[in-house]
């Protein structure tokens, strides 16, 4: 039998060489994973066989709920109609556009266990992004909420690899549901090699050119052991409730992947604003919640007045807060609002997720907290030499995850010399606590989405009014940064309210809308060097 399960190597033949993958650990017992694994097996078929088919497992906003084994058939349906009707082979990617739901849910299990990648795409992503994604991942296959068909429809005209498209969530002869009801609801997973990709995660990066990163069975395994063994300690009885997308390795780990690795339940939400998720918490007894700073630092007037956590005499008992760097004075706030200590933590895209943290015994105000057992984490120089404590570095990390892009030479910027290098600038004290200083790149991180300034400046610029642009990150009490965006308007067109209302618009209507620039100033020449370059510099001076 050949090692990989991958008929179609693409993934495979893509992956970075050797020399510049960085060095993967798996010191902890827990990681030491056999040769031969499929992450979606592990999860659902041998939770099932452990007894847990009757547990309740994914939980609907009006309430509906799955448990494990009804998880487990319509997953199986799917798988079914993948390989037999879509004529999928393992190692096919398959991209996913829905929002959160149990719908979802069941087709990202079917996908892995049939050996398939699965591609997340957010909801609000439009047409052009989504070619970007097909075009990148050769994408051959598509499951699709028929609520978002359109922009998926007008991206395939343009996608000669995606071949198989079919849609849930209508009527139609020939939609998902009515295929699986045609299918058996047992299905054999594929036998998938512990480092078979199944898992493509796309990062915009500072360029606004996609990177997939690559994870696959064992990554998925090993996140579920560190992070969530050791520092959140959640257990079969809670209830997980949270904002972000499944097509966010945040949103993965924190609402499907480490529930499911405990036996507890999950609430997927269409729509988490501050609002729903507050709903959805005292609706659904939620005791688990996954959100970014700004939701806490936005809930917490709320949440104190409707008495939903534990030490009120609710029933929310753990908040994880990651995806931006999260303010001291939202810990406080969100601790003097509701008893509960945030556990703050940094994860990425390349990493799949959450590498630094610290429970809410040996929290700090400021601090990230430390490296996550599992993982090792120190402050370089540009040289990669260790700094002093006190000292302000680029962040370096090495564990049983790490960045893996597919066919990009911006992995060499990523990883060097084994470490994988986040972007991010720490500074660490004697004790080994990481305190976040700033990012080290471009990109600007607003509510928990990371946007690359120049994809917003190419759009833009596509604007028949605009002669140049900029955009940067600016500071902003709400959401950590907003987009900004300096525009030099072509002659003779006013710079006024409406005009910045229209560049607005204009930039919604063509890319996900929460990459609009929030404000725009409008400016008569950009500052550049002798060569032309821009000085983004001196933007973030003004």
């Amino acid at each position: 039998m050949p090692y990989t399960a991958h008929l179609d190597t693409f993934a495979r033949d893509r992956l970075p060489a050797p020399a510049d993958q960085p060095e993967f650990l798996f010191e902890l017992p827990e990681l030491q994973f056999p040769g031969r694994l499929n992450c979606a097996a592990e999860l659902l078929d041998k939770r099932i066989g452990q007894g847990w088919g009757e547990r309740r497992c994914l939980i609907a906003p009006d309430g509906t709920t799955w448990t494990y084994a009804e998880l487990q058939s319509r997953a199986h349906r799917i798988a079914n109609v993948l390989v037999q009707d879509m004529g999928l082979v393992p190692g096919n990617r398959v991209l996913l556009r829905a929002a959160n739901s149990p719908m979802l849910a069941a087709c990202w299990f079917a996908v892995v266990m049939a050996g398939g990648i699965a591609v997340g795409t957010m909801p609000m992503l439009r047409a052009r992004e989504l070619a970007q994604i097909i075009d990148k991942a050769q994408v051959s296959h598509a499951l699709c909420d028929a609520a978002l068909a359109d922009e998926l429809a007008q991206a395939a005209a343009a996608a000669p690899a995606l071949r198989e498209v079919r849609h849930f969530g209508t009527t139609a002869e020939c939609s998902l549901e009515a295929r699986m009801a045609r299918q058996s609801d047992r299905f054999a997973a594929v036998d998938t090699a512990a480092d078979d990709i199944c898992l493509l995660a796309f990062t915009s990066g500072t360029t606004g050119q996609p990177k997939a990163t690559m994870h696959g069975h064992r990554d998925v395994m090993a996140a579920c052991v560190c992070f969530p063994r050791h520092v959140l300690r959640a257990g079969a009885d809670d209830v997980f409730i949270g904002s972000p997308p499944l097509a966010f390795t945040f949103g993965l780990g924190g609402l499907l992947l480490f529930p499911m690795h405990v036996g507890a339940a999950t609430v997927l939400l269409a729509k988490a604003s501050p609002p729903d998720l507050l709903d959805g918490i005292a609706r659904h007894r939620a005791t688990v919640l996954f959100t970014a700073p700004t939701s806490y630092r936005a809930m917490a007037e709320a949440t104190r007045q409707r008495r939903l956590s534990q030490p009120q005499g609710g029933t929310l008992r753990k908040c994880v807060s990651a995806g931006e760097a999260l303010p001291a004075a939202t810990r406080t706030l969100w601790r003097e609002a509701t008893g509960i200590e945030l556990i703050d933590g940094i994860g990425a895209t390349e990493m799949l997720h959450i590498f630094i943290s610290a429970d809410e015994q040996t929290a700090r105000p400021g601090a990230t907290g430390k490296a996550v057992p599992g993982y090792r984490a120190c402050v370089v120089d540009e040289r990669l030499n260790p700094l002093p404590p006190g000292q302000v570095g680029r962040l370096a990390v090495k564990g049983p995850t790490g960045c893996r892009y597919l066919d990009d030479p911006r992995q060499s910027q990523y990883v060097q010399g084994g470490w994988n290098l986040t972007g991010d600038a720490y500074v660490q004290d004697a004790d080994g606590y990481f305190f976040y200083q700033s990012r080290t790149d471009d990109m600007i991180v607003s509510a928990g989405y990371n946007i690359a300034g120049p994809e917003v400046e190419d759009m833009l610029l596509r604007h028949p009014d605009v002669a140049e642009c900029a955009v940067i990150g600016v500071p902003d009490d709400e959401r950590g940064q907003v987009v900004k965006a300096f525009v030099v308007l072509k002659p003779g067109v006013a710079g006024d309210a409406a005009c910045a209302r229209a560049l607005q618009d204009y930039v919604k209507a063509n890319i996900a809308p929460y990459k609009y620039p929030r404000a725009v100033e409008f400016r008569s020449g950009l500052p550049r060097t002798e060569t032309g370059k821009l000085q983004r510099f001196r933007l973030r001076q003004t």
